[in-house]
């Protein structure tokens, strides 16, 4: 049986990283057998293009960027995504492909096509089950990114026009084809949007039974990725 892959998208400072990890916390707690990961990562060698894309003070052009994109991608997909599906887990990841859709088409200008043509190759076929936007005001985004002090990276420093071209992106990517979204305002408080996203996914999870008892330690039955 197929498991349930799960997508939070979103700007920078939409809280997608805190709502993916309270979400699969929660699922954990109701017996699912849940894999919590992340893009770029995942994987030893996703988390290594990680810090070369976000961390490292290099200048990317943005055919190669796209391109690391993709590559971390293509191993999280092999090593940890598809494996867990395969064996029935839910797999609730931070970003998918419609990043580099929002990113690299929208932020950055490279033809879609190109863009497209890299996640057919990265991901073979694969995709969500439902994907998830948490939308926000650019300007509300960066200044919560502004506020984690040591946590910001090479993308949060871009131009807000960058940032504004993305979120663009993502509302076209929304429009093209509304029933693969749901949309949820994320300027609002967190229990709002983990109580819009819970019922978001009821849904997709209504066809996957729980595989593992509850547990009293609420990372318990959690893989996190990395």
């Amino acid at each position: 049986m197929r498991g349930v892959f799960i997508v939070l998208e979103g700007i920078e400072g939409s809280g997608k990283t805190t709502a993916a990890r309270r979400l699969a916390v929660r699922l954990a707690a109701e017996g699912y057998d849940v894999v919590a990961t992340r893009e770029p990562g995942g994987s030893a060698i996703g988390e290594r293009i990680r810090s070369l894309l976000l961390d490292e003070p290099v200048a990317l052009c943005a055919e190669t960027e796209a391109l690391l994109f993709a590559a971390a991608r293509a191993q999280h997909v092999r090593e940890v995504i598809r494996p867990a599906l395969e064996r029935g887990a839910v797999v609730v990841c931070d970003r998918f492909v419609d990043s580099s859709l929002a990113y690299q088409w929208g932020g950055r200008g490279l033809p879609r096509d190109d863009v497209l043509a890299a996640q057919a190759l990265a991901t073979q076929g694969l995709e969500s089950d439902i994907t998830i936007l948490l939308d926000l005001p650019v300007d509300v985004g960066l200044a919560r990114r502004a506020g984690d002090v040591g946590q910001t990276n090479r993308i949060d420093d871009e131009s807000r026009a960058f940032h504004e071209r993305v979120r663009s992106a993502y509302h076209a990517l929304v429009a093209e084809d509304p029933g693969r979204w749901r949309v949820i305002d994320a300027d609002q408080a967190p229990e709002l949007v983990q109580a819009e996203l819970s019922r978001a996914i009821e849904p997709v999870l209504a066809r996957q039974p729980t595989s593992i008892d509850s547990q009293d330690d609420e990372l318990s039955g959690v893989r996190w990725r990395p």
